[in-house]
């Protein structure tokens, strides 16, 4: 064989580098280098193929190393050597054709090139991929690696390469370009330079590149990859910061920003249009790359925020062609939610660089300057203010220079800006932005707003509006209707124009204003039932965050009614089915029927169709759960036989229990962790049929398990079976609920029932529910403050009303306590308490004694060997013989040593007052004996630590009060408190026993430092008084009455030693009713007949033990400091006289006495007609003797008047004003709802006859004409008006003042009456003052109104009147009043005469009506406007 023969032979089956590595396993040596070289020369004449040449040396890598040459050793061999072998052959066969090496390098690499990509064409489903395959981009790279060799050798030049690749490839590939870049050879920004075709093509490809979806995770990253570098170099390009580029430079500047502006606009036309899928995902892709991070750290800082810049602009004036009609039209439809996903992701990604004051400078910019997109303006905005909670402060500043740079220059295009901005604001909701009405309400609504300081500004404002009206939708229009701009007088008309403008629009829209959202949110869809449903939502949620109905309502309920009563109110009175705990929306309905804002009818109509629906409300279909049913059956009676079992057999068998329990109470996962709170609804049970029948199986199984394990051991000797079952039924929650629901109900109704196997079943459940379960009970309704425990919640369940319940409850907790006593001694004997539920030990500690008077005393010692568990399972035992070895175990007295099970007086007290007398398990004399030893005995001697008075007499008496009180306020009312069948009696006996003990005590102990009894009642009672405000406290005063008549009434008198001599002092008795009292008086200021009648009698029996002068020295500060006794006294003086008379032993009255006797003779002489010197009585004490006689004549007291004129005696006006006082408070009582009046009379102490006296006194219309009778004898005088602001009786004018106002000087006298009116009372006065005055002739009416004061008096009641309807309730019916009142007003401002400038400031600063502001303005002010200037 030849050489060559056997060289050609070698290159066909060998490459280079296998032949160059296998010559590297030898040690290379410094002159192998050369003769290497040779060889290499001589082997490649015999192989003349360029491209396999290039691909061949481009290719080398070094083989894996199995010697011990160096891996950097075989890289540098084939890396020095590819390069100059491939430029030396190619620069031998160029000088052999004769041509430019760079010419061959450059055909020579196109067509390696060519093979490379056209083998795309051979593989299947390849055509459409915009990227090279992973083995053509690995030949790709290679050639690029020879390449740049032959450029570091000089023989490449790569801006040939580019032309002549041109030339061959139209649509050059896009990854090649990136390689070209990559690899240095030639940058893409030299093609952008050189090639001028570059856009036509790449364009194209990079559209081509973003709609491809890749099929593997390597293809996109190349995709990621080839668009960032693409996009980077475009940026770094096209907006690198440069002062003064060339004009070469500039072209390519201008090159790059149309491709990467092209790109942009075809991204927006994605936004806009609907494309294809692959279009879409392709704009979604190319939005990707406006990012911070873009070109992977090639595009400098001011290049990129410049990009940003030019791009944000460039979207905002994409395709102007929506006109500012078309905005304003149109605008409800461009919120944040309704614009498209992508176009917000390229807003937020544009906008990312920036802080919010740039982007709203860059905004404002734009709309000054360019013509815009205002879709995507405003949805620009949009995304700003959601993304961003500093927008919102930008944007108002951004909109307050707006509006002064429009008002300064009369600039629309700024005035426009500024109501597009903030309507888009307010179409984001509150959250995010202003709402609409608020906003134009600030900026426009005050006399200091922009449009107020000229004429030429307030037209161009209204000019404004009038060019939007044919635009506005109509929510906008309505705003600024019920809002609207602050307009001077003189301009109303310009106003008017406007408004009636926009009604007519309206019209034409078939839109009212009624019917406008309550809370102006234009952001609504604008359908009336969806405004009517937000309304609903935003009402109740300001309700329950205030716990007050908001103004908005109140005034729409007035002022707004038919929207209020034909939309508002049936989407609040929808019917549901009602949760057990009132949630927030049953708690705003009751408020608002308290506040008579729902009709009765309506109301009514709403809770029958919830009943309806609460009874139509059923549990699921057991049907599908047969099956199920039968299967748990089987397993319950399996688990039964298991008790005494293998504890492996029992825990398989109660895994397959939970299994099917699972079934059939179907929980969520996240009740599986951490603590819960179960509602447990105590009024009807919530669990359907199914799963009742599945608790009551378990119970059964589980009494039937207990008393298996119970016959041969007892519970601290069996297996933990029964914690196991319970841990069981502890993983369901819907379970656990279920068993609750079943066990209160189960204890509380059906527990007389139950049998004796049973009761040790639930008790020994009870023990083990509460070791076991950590989750939380609120009842509902709620019995107990807040969440409590399990063992609490149930525990709550044991009543202790009845005989019945007594002997259920003490053989259950009987049961209780001894297992948890039996468990504990073999789980924590040293923590027996941790067994033993405290509520159920507490529950024992009150029945045992009350049941067993022979466990009232010390108990003898007991072993601590007993069997309590035997006792109580033994047949032939009794529950008393096992509770009596209970009660003397020295385990059980230990536990009641401890805080925890330490049952305290109040919690006794509250029990022995649920207790009905005519079923209770003692007779009268045994609790009469019982309650001895537990107040005296036990609870007063005992520590205070346990629960007991530590031996102090007032700390029981403490004890005793707050309890009846607190029971009593619990009730409801006082009225039906007393008639309950309670032991309130026999608890008010105990606390006479003790007052009367006190009293006797003070009597033969007078030098004792103790306080005396009387303070310390009224300390006690006032300290209980002061922590309830409003109705609360009226319902406790209410309460205290009916103790107060229990206790004896000199008790409230006291008696005090000043220079040795015993004198009496009222002192605490008039502050307690001038503080306390005065809350609850009934009709014309006066207290209840019985409370007076105690009041008085204890002051008699004083009087009649310390002598006639210490009663009238008592009487006499009471008459100057407490008139309210002094008037309830006279009032009720015809059933006082025979009291009074009586307590005198046959005696005469006192002087006082016999002086009210006088002032009752002279009324009944007056009524008759009869002319008589009054006696020399106080005016307030003749009048109420006049007032008496008035009701006992029928209502008829004109022949009184007629001789009781003011010209004929001074005091005749002193009286009448007092009796007219009088008669408005009768007015004004009787003038309330039926529903609220006989509950105030009730809790007043007023029972039987006097109830009934009193509600025919409070008969509106009799008092009505009393009023009116009395009025027309002081018109003309302005005494008259001090009658209907008791609070300002209290002024302390000098007689120059008093003169100046037209006020008598004598209105000093009357302030005794600000004394004697309730709080209720003195604010229902502004609502009495103009009621009677509407009612009256109109004859009267003008000689009323036209007294001096008048307007003084009128204005501030008009204005208390106002707030007194928004806050409600009001008397009926409300509007009447309002609007007759503000009409009067405007009458009586025209007509008044003219006041100081003084009285006028006085005025206008007490009227929040800017309708009757403007009109003193107009009609009292010199110089004042023209009267037809009428705005309304």
């Amino acid at each position: 064989m030849s050489l060559s023969a056997t060289c050609e032979s070698v290159a066909q089956k060998r490459t280079l580098s296998s032949l160059l590595a296998g010559h590297v396993m030898k040690r290379p040596k410094q002159e192998d280098g050369k003769q290497l070289q040779e060889a290499a020369v001589q082997l490649l004449e015999q192989q003349q193929n360029l491209s396999s040449l290039l691909q061949e040396v481009g290719g080398l890598s070094p083989p894996a190393s199995n010697g011990s040459v160096s891996g950097e050793a075989l890289q540098k061999i084939p890396q020095v050597i590819s390069g100059s072998l491939l430029a030396s052959e190619l620069r031998r066969q160029a000088a052999r054709l004769g041509v430019p090496v760079t010419a061959l390098s450059v055909k020579t690499i196109l067509e390696r090139l060519k093979e490379i990509i056209g083998r795309r064409t051979e593989e299947r489903d390849e055509e459409s991929r915009p990227v090279l395959t992973s083995s053509q981009r690995v030949q790709l790279c290679v050639l690029m690696e020879s390449s740049r060799a032959l450029l570091s050798q000089g023989a490449l030049c790569p801006r040939l390469l580019w032309r002549s690749y041109r030339q061959e490839q139209e649509q050059p590939h896009l990854e090649v370009v990136q390689q070209l870049h990559g690899h240095s050879l030639l940058s893409l920004k030299e093609i952008l330079e050189s090639d001028e075709s570059v856009k036509w093509w790449l364009l194209p490809r990079v559209k081509d590149l973003c709609c491809w979806a890749p099929p593997l995770e390597e293809d996109k990253k190349v995709q990621h990859h080839l668009m960032n570098t693409v996009v980077g170099v475009l940026v770094e390009t096209g907006f690198r910061s440069s002062d003064e580029p060339m004009t070469a430079d500039k072209k390519t500047v201008l090159l790059c920003r149309s491709i990467l502006d092209d790109m942009l606009f075809w991204l927006l036309d994605g936004v806009d249009s609907s494309t294809s899928q692959s279009t879409g995902a392709g704009a979604r892709l190319w939005s990707e790359l406006y990012d911070a991070s873009l070109g992977e750290a090639a595009v400098s800082p001011d290049a990129l925020q410049n990009f940003f810049t030019h791009s944000l602009t460039q979207t905002l004036t994409y395709k102007p062609q929506l006109t500012v009609s078309d905005a304003i039209t149109l605008q409800n439809q461009w919120t944040f939610p309704k614009t498209s996903r992508l176009l917000t992701s390229l807003f937020r990604r544009l906008a990312v660089i920036f802080d919010v004051e740039q982007l709203l400078r860059r905004l404002q910019q734009v709309l000054e300057t360019l013509e815009v997109n205002w879709k995507h303006v405003l949805c620009f905005l949009s995304t700003l203010l959601v993304y961003s909670r500093s927008t919102q402060g930008c944007l108002r500043e951004l909109l307050a220079r707006l509006l002064t740079s429009a008002f300064e220059s009369y600039d629309l295009e700024s005035m426009i800006t500024a109501f597009l901005l903030a309507r888009q604001g307010a179409l984001e909701g509150p959250a995010v932005f202003l709402s609409y009405s608020e906003w134009f309400k600030v900026s426009f609504g005050g006399a200091n707003s922009c449009h107020a300081n000229s004429k030429k500004s307030l037209v161009f404002l209204l000019k404004f509006l009038s060019d939007l009206v044919p635009f506005e939708p109509p929510q906008y229009l309505k705003i600024h209707i019920l809002h609207p701009p602050y307009v001077p007088l003189k301009h109303r008309s310009f106003l008017m124009e406007y408004v009636s403008l926009a009604k007519t629009r309206l019209a034409d829209l078939k839109e009212s204003v009624e019917e406008m959202s309550l809370y102006d949110d234009v952001s609504a869809s604008g359908g009336t039932q969806d405004q009517a449903v937000q309304d609903v939502e935003k009402a109740v949620a300001l309700f329950e965050s205030t716990g007050r109905i908001s103004a908005t309502i109140m005034e729409a309920s007035i002022f707004r009614r038919p929207y209020f009563l034909t939309r508002f109110l049936p989407v609040l009175l929808k019917p549901r089915l009602l949760p057990g705990k009132p949630d927030a929306r049953m708690s705003f309905i009751e408020a608002l029927q308290k506040a008579d804002k729902i009709p009765a009818a309506q109301h009514s109509a709403y809770t029958e169709a919830c009943q309806k629906l609460r009874h139509r409300d059923g549990g699921p279909s057991c049907g599908t759960l047969d099956d199920p049913l039968q299967v748990l059956h089987l397993q319950l009676e399996e688990l039964r036989e298991l008790v005494k079992g293998s504890e492996a057999e029992r825990s398989a068998q109660l895994s397959r229990v939970a299994h099917t329990l699972g079934s059939i109470f179907p929980d969520r996962p996240e009740h599986l962790t951490g603590q819960r709170v179960i509602q447990l609804a105590t009024d009807s049970p919530p669990s359907s049929q199914l799963h009742l029948k599945v608790v009551d199986m378990i119970l059964r199984v589980f009494c039937q398990c207990l008393l298996d394990a119970s016959r041969t051991e007892p519970p601290n000797r069996q297996s933990d079976w029964a914690s196991t079952s319970v841990s069981v039924l502890l993983s369901n929650t819907q379970l656990l609920s279920s068993l609750l629901h079943r066990l209160w109900h189960l204890l509380h109704h059906q527990g007389s029932s139950l049998e004796a196997s049973h009761l040790l079943g639930l008790a020994a459940l009870l023990v083990h529910l509460h070791v076991q379960v950590t989750s939380l009970v609120q009842l509902c309704p709620s019995r107990l403050p807040g969440p409590v425990s399990v063992s609490e919640a149930l525990s709550s369940a044991l009543s202790c009303r009845t005989r019945g319940d007594m002997l259920f409850g003490v053989r259950l907790c009987v049961a209780a306590v001894c297992y948890g006593m039996s468990r504990a001694e073999s789980s924590s004997p040293e923590q027996p308490h941790s067994y033993i539920p405290s509520p159920i030990f507490k529950k024992l500690l009150y029945l045992v004694p009350r049941l067993m008077p022979e466990c009232r005393q010390p108990p003898p010692a007991e072993s601590a060997e007993e069997r309590l568990w035997s006792s109580t399972t033994d047949s032939s035992s009794t529950w008393r013989r096992t509770a009596l070895r209970l009660w003397r175990h020295p385990v059980f007295r230990q536990l009641g040593h401890q805080p925890p099970c330490q049952l305290s007086i109040t919690e006794w007290l509250t029990c022995e007052l649920q207790v009905s007398r005519s079923e209770d398990a003692l007779t009268d004399p045994e609790r009469l004996e019982y309650h001895q030893w537990a107040c005296l005995d036990h609870f007063l001697s005992a520590a205070e630590r346990d629960g007991g008075c530590e031996g102090n007499t007032r700390s029981l008496m403490a004890h005793l009060l707050h309890a009846v009180m607190e029971h009593q306020l619990r009730s409801g009312s006082a009225v039906q408190s007393s008639q309950a069948d309670t032991c309130l009696s026999d608890v008010l006996g105990r606390l006479q026993d003790l007052v009367l003990d006190e009293e006797i005590g003070a009597l033969y102990c007078g030098g004792s430092n103790t306080p005396d009894v009387c303070d310390f009642l009224f300390e006690l009672v006032c300290q209980r008084l002061s922590d309830t405000e409003n109705v609360g406290a009226e319902l406790a005063v209410a309460v205290w009455n009916r103790v107060l008549l229990a206790l004896p009434s000199v008790c409230f008198i006291k008696a005090v030693t000043v220079s040795g001599r015993k004198t009496l002092d009222c002192s605490a008795l008039m502050k307690h009713i001038n503080l306390h009292q005065r809350r609850v008086c009934a009709a014309a200021g006066g207290m209840s007949f019985p409370v007076t009648s105690h009041f008085l009698k204890g002051l008699l029996r004083a009087g009649a033990r310390y002598g006639p002068s210490e009663f009238n020295k008592c009487w006499t500060q009471i008459s100057l400091q407490c008139p309210l006794l002094l008037v309830s006294t006279a009032l009720w003086w015809d059933r006082l006289a025979a009291v009074a008379t009586g307590r005198r032993d046959g005696g005469g009255l006192p002087e006082p006495l016999q002086l009210l006797s006088s002032a009752h003779q002279w009324a009944c002489s007056v009524r008759k007609g009869q002319l008589l010197q009054p006696p020399p009585a106080l005016a307030l004490v003749l009048a109420a003797a006049l007032y008496a006689a008035w009701r006992t004549a029928g209502g008829d007291l004109s022949s009184a008047l007629n001789v009781l004129r003011p010209e004929r005696d001074g005091r005749h006006r002193e009286v009448l004003v007092y009796l007219l006082f009088l008669a408005v408070s009768s007015y004004v009582s009787g003038s309330l709802s039926p529903q609220v009046t006989p509950q105030c009379l009730g809790s007043s102490g007023a029972t039987g006859a006097d109830l009934q006296s009193l509600l025919q006194e409070w008969s509106p219309q009799p008092s009505l004409r009393l009023c009116s009778q009395v009025l027309a004898l002081l018109a003309d005088s302005s005494d008259w008006l001090l009658a209907f602001k008791p609070n300002g009786m209290k002024w302390n004018r000098s007689s120059a003042t008093a003169k100046r106002n037209g006020v008598s000087s004598a209105a000093a006298a009357y302030k005794a009456v600000a004394m004697v009116t309730s709080e209720q009372l003195t604010r229902l006065m502004p609502w009495a003052f103009f009621s009677l005055l509407l009612q009256q002739s109109s004859e009267l009416l003008q000689r009323a109104s036209s007294c001096p004061a008048f307007l003084l008096t009128a204005f501030p009641c008009y204005t208390q009147l106002l707030q007194l309807f928004l806050d409600g309730p009001a008397p009926s019916p409300a509007q009447e009043v309002l609007g007759g009142a503000k009409r009067l007003l405007l009458r009586c401002a025209s007509d008044a005469a003219p006041l100081s400038s003084g009285q006028l400031a006085q005025l206008q600063s007490s009227c929040a009506d800017p309708e009757l502001a403007a009109a003193l303005s107009a009609q009292l002010e010199p110089g004042s406007l023209s009267p037809e200037m009428d705005f309304l």
